[in-house]
């Protein structure tokens, strides 16, 4: 299909773009690839594109207590990010890694893909696990937005009308720390029909404490708080992930129903959980 009329407006600099994101029916651009297919289906009629492929919002930063992550960053680049798929933080790695195909790994963004806030997206998961802020800009300034507060709802975020989505921030967690990504995904689509980030902290060969991210199963991104303590306590995290999942409201197709999903959901849970405890130990990748 063919999108409806539009108007399209390069970004010379950050505040250029801050700055046309004041027309209430603006929409931002870079990689396109979740914009554009809604355009097409007309579920979204942006009056004016505005572009911001050009600015220099991409690149990843290792600090000493934090990774910034720039917006414009492909997934492809945060796969291949040493500074992420060496540490603590593998699950990021391993969720770009996940993402969609080549194309749409070489040519998405980070930024757009949390900005999108699409409920069957693999970002969402690492970065609830890691415990993320999505870095934002407006004319009154910049603030941080935590993860768990950013996703909202399908395609509904905590981003505001003339904000932009600057960059992705993952603390550096303290002591033996490992994490991981695991999915289970649509062949047709490539999207997940579950996905789980865990990570946890590992003292004296135990599990002291425990993030788990999931994404694909409902509207909205959520921890699976049961899941993580059982994690501690040692006790099952598959029994307690079904506790999780059960308390949401599960998409369910003609391919794919609630339950099967409910199923595979606990599936990946655990094996993010205990991929993330082998990592922490030193054990396998």
């Amino acid at each position: 299909m063919i999108p409806a009329e539009f108007a399209y407006r390069r970004a010379t600099s950050v505040e250029d773009a801050i700055a046309a994101l004041a027309d209430p029916d603006a929409k931002v651009i870079a990689g396109g690839h979740s914009l554009v297919p809604m355009m097409k289906l007309r579920l979204a009629r942006p009056a004016l594109l505005v572009d911001i492929a050009g600015l220099p919002l991409g690149g990843i930063s290792d600090g000493a207590d934090e990774v910034v992550i720039g917006a414009l960053t492909s997934h492809a680049d945060i796969a291949r990010a040493t500074v992420l798929s060496a540490g603590p933080l593998a699950a990021a790695a391993e969720c770009a890694a996940s993402v969609g195909d080549a194309q749409v790994r070489n040519a998405g963004t980070i930024g757009g893909s949390v900005a999108h806030g699409d409920p069957a997206s693999d970002a969402p998961a690492a970065l609830l696990a890691l415990d993320a802020r999505v870095r934002v800009l407006s004319a009154a300034g910049q603030r941080d937005v935590p993860a768990t507060e950013f996703f909202k709802g399908p395609f509904w975020t905590a981003l505001g009308e003339q904000e932009l989505v600057t960059a992705v921030v993952l603390p550096k967690p303290a002591g033996q720390a490992g994490s991981a990504y695991a999915s289970v995904e649509d062949p047709a689509s490539g999207y997940p029909l579950a996905g789980a980030a865990a990570l946890v902290v590992v003292e004296g060969g135990r599990v002291v404490s425990a993030r788990i991210g999931v994404t694909g199963v409902s509207g909205t991104p959520f921890r699976a708080t049961a899941a993580e303590a059982a994690a501690v306590s040692g006790a099952s995290v598959g029994d307690a992930a079904r506790e999780d999942i059960a308390g949401q409201d599960v998409f369910g197709d003609s391919r794919f129903d609630e339950e099967y999903r409910r199923h595979i959901a606990a599936i990946v849970i655990g094996r993010a959980v205990e991929r993330a405890v082998a990592r922490a130990q030193g054990g396998a990748k």
